[in-house]
């Protein structure tokens, strides 16, 4: 039944494929810096929205970065019960909403499916940040004694958002969370995209969400070096691919989608905005933060997910990008996108919506998947705004989708994200076709 590996993955023979059920996208849900819904944030990412702002959450005035992507106008009691509220995380506070949009969207009941059949795997790169730092500063002003929240560590844990989802909605099916840095949300997308071809569930919710802009969280990736530091022009500070970026800008958010197997979704009806493709996993087994300097992470992981989705590099249209706005990281994955593609590298449209959204860790690649998606529904590349100088570094041939989106058909896109420790993953998305 297996094969030889692939770029460290174990692929299926071709008998073993065939009895690999289908698995389609039903239901989406958005809540990110330029957009607290679906449309809301397609249509930022279209006009070439920028999501940033100086920050409100804690007094950064004594910061090297005193900006980032922050959520707009979100009140969680306008979703989430008060007291409730009070007892949950703002990394899942906003899983909640993604996750009851995107349930929503899908037209999931108890009348339309097996709650035992339907799963949560959830993921977050961080989880409650925000809880701990809060707990421990206020035990640090104290005498010693221990005096704790009793929600603290269920408001902590990274499986909580999963947990507090199922619950929320009665799902009994698999639930977990996957957490690989930035990388995580997409491992989610796979994972989930697994359990169901593999006839384990019916319908999995899966996304991610993260929420780090606090003192710790600033500060921390500040001490890194990681962030831009563009603090008097913080709305063009995102700006991948650049001869000047310094950094990439913090973000906030949630994306969630609804997983299916496709014969159940025809079965009860639902609407099919696109098919899941394949996926692929790797590492770079190279450094804690920097990139592979050839990008050979990021071009086995696109190998991966084109092999296990049984696609030439040919069939991919567009290629959402990590694209974080660092020196290093662009550069060494555009290396892997001209390996993997070879010519047809500059047929591609290729852009990096953490131009607009910031880069929201844990949450980035749903979100990203999400603008891949609505790209292949709408006939529409998302751009890469905040482009002022090329880096002669960069292959200059290569579509980059700068400034203003581009119309064109979109079969196929594939989502790379990439996380501190060397974990990639890809996944492709490509036009359901009864």
């Amino acid at each position: 039944m297996l094969s030889a590996s692939v770029g460290g993955f174990i692929t299926l023979k071709s008998q073993a494929r065939m009895e690999l059920k289908r698995v389609v996208v039903t239901g989406i849900g958005a809540l990110t810096p330029i957009g607290n819904n679906l449309e809301e944030y397609w249509n930022g990412l279209i006009n070439g929205v920028s999501g940033a702002n100086l920050i409100t959450q804690f007094n950064a005035a004594k910061f090297k970065t005193r900006f980032a992507c922050e959520l707009k106008d979100f009140q969680p009691t306008n979703f989430i019960d008060k007291k409730e509220a009070r007892k949950i995380d703002r990394f899942t506070q906003i899983a909640l909403v993604s996750s009851d949009e995107a349930i929503n969207d899908a037209n999931i009941s108890k009348e339309n499916v097996n709650p035992d059949r339907v799963g949560v795997i959830f993921a977050s790169g961080i989880g409650g940040i925000m809880t701990f730092q809060t707990e421990v500063m206020e035990f640090a002003k104290g005498d010693g004694t221990p005096r704790f929240n009793p929600y603290f560590i269920p408001k902590m844990i990274m499986d909580i958002a999963a947990g507090q989802i199922s619950m929320r909605h009665g799902f009994r099916g698999p639930n977990f969370a996957v957490v690989s840095a930035c990388a995580s949300s997409t491992n989610a997308i796979i994972d989930a995209f697994n359990y169901i071809r593999l006839g384990k569930a019916d319908i999995i919710v899966t996304g991610g969400s993260e929420a780090v802009i606090s003192e710790a969280g600033i500060g921390g990736f500040n001490a890194m070096k990681a962030l831009s530091e563009r603090n008097e022009d913080y709305l063009i500070a995102s700006r991948p691919y650049d001869k000047d970026r310094d950094g990439f800008v913090m973000g906030e958010g949630s994306g969630t989608l609804i997983l299916e197997d496709l014969d159940h979704a025809i079965a009860r009806g639902a609407k099919i905005y696109c098919e899941i493709a394949g996926g692929g996993a790797t590492a770079d087994a190279h450094h804690i933060t920097a990139p592979h300097p050839e990008g050979l992470g990021a071009k086995n992981v696109m190998l991966c997910a084109l092999d296990d989705a049984q696609m030439k590099p040919e069939e991919i249209d567009y290629i959402n990008t990590h694209g974080t706005s660092t020196p290093l990281g662009d550069g060494a994955e555009l290396k892997a996108i001209t390996h993997v593609f070879g010519e047809h590298a500059y047929k591609l449209n290729i852009s990096s919506t953490k131009s607009m959204t910031g880069h929201c860790l844990g949450a980035a690649g749903v979100i990203e998947a999400i603008a891949c998606i609505k790209a292949i529904v709408h006939g529409m590349i998302p751009p890469t705004i905040n482009h002022f100088t090329d880096d002669p570094d960069l292959d200059a041939r290569l579509n980059f989708t700068f400034n203003k989106p581009q119309a064109r058909p979109v079969n196929a896109a594939l989502s790379n994200t990439f996380g501190f420790g060397g974990h990639n993953a890809a996944v492709i998305v490509k036009k359901y076709v009864a």
